[in-house]
């Protein structure tokens, strides 16, 4: 039997689910003034409430930001904590459009994958090929991103449901699951209904390979410079001309050379200059900034506006503009202290012979914000590999091992609270 017969014959539907999901272009739109920010969005999340429906889901409904809610209650007498489970429908800013999945069956481990005569999929530039060896993967054809971030995660949540609806043998209590849009564009769980979600504590299916457990992510803030120059001609410039790009790379010249994204790892945090344009007469910079301790990322902040400061002290007139926005916060400072969530997903993978990968993520998810909203959120892999671009791909048994490890998960669940 292939793999792919394989996983079939325990979830008929997951790997046919995620290509029609896949081809659905739902790229979110940071330009928008809508919520959702894009229509395409509102659509696909009306299609998968009509598909939940037919699994029989209970109170499936839509939020006022966007997010489409469905319940499936517990089969299970006695006090079972309720568990929700969260995956996001957009997808990042790369091509969206035709996306047409390509399979490569039983993988070597080391050859390179051709997309299209253009591009090549190589383990020499990506290693985590290496560790596929075996698996059946999915592919773009080097046109567009794949979206398995995180069109995987919600195959694998409308999988678990289904399987769970079709096996009421299986025992469970309270189950809750959300599919919101705009996760790519950092506003999608800015107003997550927690007390009308329902659940104690959630997981975002939103990670990546095998394994990952993540519950610290960064800090976050965005930060946007108007500089206003005077542009005057360059022959008579001397002791008269601002110009308003020279101030631009002043100002990034004065942040710390080694605190930019390609000088960083780990527990490192950052300034990352996103976008600079202008002309002499007046330009604009964007910046984010990350940083895994919030003192640490109180104190990036405070440096960048210092440097504001002072060169606006030096200026004839304030000419630099500084707005600086906080975005989200690290949910290690709250999950730190209510670690069930994360030890039920570290023994449910364990159980799996999954070796759980925990590591600070050099990013954000919305469980960051929803944990901050008070329903505690980590992070679950759901298979996605080399995110938001034409090299993406996801191991089809990597997908399987995600559903396998929430419903472990919900086992686990239930026999603590019942064995107590």
């Amino acid at each position: 039997m292939t793999e792919l017969t394989d996983i079939a014959a325990v979830y008929p539907n997951l790997i046919d689910r995620f290509v029609r999901y896949a081809k659905v272009n739902t790229r979110s739109n940071e330009d928008s003034q809508t919520v959702p920010s894009d229509s395409k969005e509102v659509a696909f999340l009306a299609d998968l409430a009509d598909e939940l429906k037919e699994f029989g889901l209970q109170n499936i409904r839509t939020m006022s930001d966007g997010y489409l809610f469905a319940d499936l209650p517990a089969n299970v007498d006695g006090d079972i904590p309720s568990i929700g489970f969260i995956s996001h429908v957009d997808t990042a800013d790369f091509n969206s459009e035709h996306v047409n999945p390509q399979f490569v069956e039983d993988y070597d481990g080391k050859s390179p994958i051709k997309l299209n005569d253009e591009f090549t999929l190589d383990p020499a530039a990506f290693p985590s090929l290496k560790k596929y060896a075996g698996h059946t993967l999915i592919t773009t054809d080097g046109t567009t991103l794949l979206g398995s971030d995180d069109k995987s995660g919600v195959a694998e949540l409308v999988t678990m449901a289904e399987y769970l609806t079709s096996h009421p043998d299986v025992k469970h209590g309270d189950l809750h699951f959300a599919f919101g849009p705009d996760e790519e564009i950092g506003i999608g769980a800015d107003h997550f209904h927690v007390e009308e979600f329902g659940a104690d504590f959630a997981y975002t299916m939103d990670g990546g390979p095998l394994g990952e457990l993540e519950w610290e992510t960064f800090s976050a803030a965005s930060a946007d410079i108007k500089i206003q120059g005077l542009n005057v001609h360059p022959g008579d410039a001397k002791d008269t001309m601002i110009n308003a790009l020279q101030l631009a790379i002043d100002i990034h010249n004065q942040l710390p050379e080694h605190d930019r994204p390609e000088h960083t790892e780990g527990r490192e945090g950052f300034f990352h200059l996103l976008k600079l344009e202008g002309t002499p007469d007046a330009a604009s910079m964007s910046y984010i900034i990350r940083d895994h301790d919030r003192a640490k990322f109180e104190e990036k902040k405070a440096l960048l506006q210092k440097i504001v400061d002072d060169m606006n002290a030096k200026l004839d007139q304030p000419r630099v503009q500084l707005d600086m926005n906080d975005q989200y916060y690290n949910m290690g400072e709250i999950l730190k202290d209510n670690m069930q969530p994360v030890h039920l997903a570290e023994q449910a993978m364990t159980d799996l012979e999954i070796e759980p990968i925990i590591e600070p993520v050099r990013g954000g998810t919305d469980g960051s914000k929803i944990t901050f909203l008070g329903l505690p959120t980590p992070n679950i892999f759901a298979g996605a590999e080399n995110m938001h671009g034409r090299f993406e791909y996801v191991s089809t048994r990597v997908m399987k091992q995600a559903v396998d490890t929430m419903l472990k998960i919900n086992e686990l669940n239930v026999n603590d609270a019942t064995e107590i």
